[in-house]
């Protein structure tokens, strides 16, 4: 994005910086923050409100003499008019200097991460992720247990190398009951979120650059972002995009929070940088399906509200029957905006490995300040805090049933949570395994 296009931030506190730097410079350095980044923001600061004084100052000596002007003879009349020329061109010099350095200092600002909780364990990927918890029992098979793919394929209900042919790859389509299966989990993970006071909500798919701007996707994402040149919209990664800009520039009452949303959307993400990695399947694909929670909330329930919705998220994968466990990620692997996440890891036997299926950030006052959305106090207004998690990532929920679920004869045994929407017990295969 070009230096004029450049949106002023306030990604982190200013004033909070000015007044206590050391309280930034080491938790940014564990996000690789040097402390040469934090003086250049510093000196800007203080060099821009300097700049903003003489201005006004200016412009305050410029209406006075204006009414000297007023005042004069007019013999005294042409002098004074000529030089009070003067004073527009020093404040629109000083103007064009401070113009400059916020450019300067928004460009800094765009780079610069949420400061992590300090709990949040030091390293830089996956690796350095802590476990805190497990939930559900591993499952054990007597036979070797067979993928989502080659189990798909069987049932009859996944379709990949049609897909290839019609969209290229990391499309899929899903076929027959793997269509139910999916209206049931989204039903299911919504039942659960709504009986936690989530509303239900279906957001737009394709959104303006200021909401991807505020949730922190651009710039840094902008090359995993499908975008519609023609329209200058972009198709999202996630819904807690367009629920997060959904109270742009909005001032909550105190007593509209804790807000809490839920938006299933399709999603799409271009994967670029993932040549190689999961390429068969549909773990990793352009197009998938996700029910998301998306809290706000004032900053003294911040860090219970993170609890709240890893909780939420043990629960939905706990009554699908899934094993796995919860991360703490280290601060190197977070996103911007994130102040800490956890991740939810499920076993899926026909990898013999955990992976990913859901996370849960809490990204303290980081995107509402790009957001602009604030709440209002007895002492005036304050920025709110936001959370994101996912309730349910569909595809990668469908793959870890049929890999935790599978019988030796390839049919799917369908966890009890799910039965009566299924309106069967078990998925049957169409083929004979062999």
């Amino acid at each position: 994005m070009s230096g004029d296009r450049i949106p002023s931030l306030l990604v982190i506190d200013l004033k909070a910086l000015r007044t206590a730097p050391d309280d930034f410079r080491a938790p940014l350095a564990r996000r690789g923050v040097s402390s040469a980044t934090i003086d250049r923001l510093l000196e800007i600061d203080e060099q821009r409100r300097a700049l903003m004084t003489q201005a006004q100052d200016l412009r305050a000596e410029q209406k006075q003499f204006g009414r000297r002007i007023g005042q004069a003879t007019p013999e005294e009349r042409p002098a004074l008019i000529e030089e009070s020329g003067t004073f527009s061109a020093r404040i629109e010099a000083l103007e064009t200097d401070e113009a400059a350095l916020e450019v300067e200092q928004n460009t800094i600002l765009l780079t610069i991460p949420n400061v992590p909780h300090p709990e949040a364990p030091d390293g830089v990927d996956d690796e350095d992720a802590v476990e805190v918890q497990q939930f559900g029992d591993k499952p054990d098979f007597d036979f070797e247990p067979a993928d989502h793919v080659a189990l798909g394929e069987a049932l009859g209900i996944l379709d990949i190398e049609r897909a290839v042919k019609v969209s290229g790859s990391r499309f899929a389509f899903l076929l027959g009951d793997a269509v139910f299966l999916e209206f049931a989990l989204v039903r299911y993970a919504m039942d659960i979120i709504a009986g936690h006071g989530f509303t239900p909500v279906i957001p737009p798919v394709l959104t303006r650059e200021e909401a991807l701007f505020g949730t922190a996707f651009l710039p840094g994402s902008a090359d995993q972002i499908y975008k519609v040149p023609e329209d200058d919209l972009y198709l999202v990664g996630t819904a807690e995009v367009p629920l997060a800009g959904m109270h742009m520039d909005e001032i909550f009452e105190a007593d509209q929070l804790p807000l809490r949303y839920g938006g299933f959307s399709t999603c799409f993400r271009r994967e670029a940088g993932t040549y190689g990695k999961d390429t068969s399947g549909i773990f990793r694909v352009h197009q998938f399906d996700k029910v998301e929670m998306f809290s706000w909330v004032t900053p003294e329930e911040s860090w219970e509200e993170h609890e709240r919705l890893r909780a939420i998220q043990t629960e939905v994968l706990s009554g699908l029957g899934l094993h796995g466990r919860v991360v703490d990620i280290a601060v190197g692997d977070l996103g911007d905006s994130a102040a800490r996440k956890y991740d939810q890891e499920v076993w899926l036997p026909g990898q013999g490995r955990y992976r990913e299926l859901t996370s849960a950030s809490n990204c303290t006052d980081y995107q509402a300040r790009r957001l602009k959305a604030r709440y209002r106090t007895d002492d005036g207004t304050r920025t709110v805090h936001t959370l994101n998690g996912t309730a349910c990532a569909v595809g990668r929920t469908i793959i870890a049933v049929l890999e935790t679920h599978q019988q030796a004869d390839g049919s799917i045994v369908l966890p009890d949570a799910l039965v009566q929407m299924m309106g069967k017990e078990r998925l049957v295969p169409v083929s004979p395994q062999g």
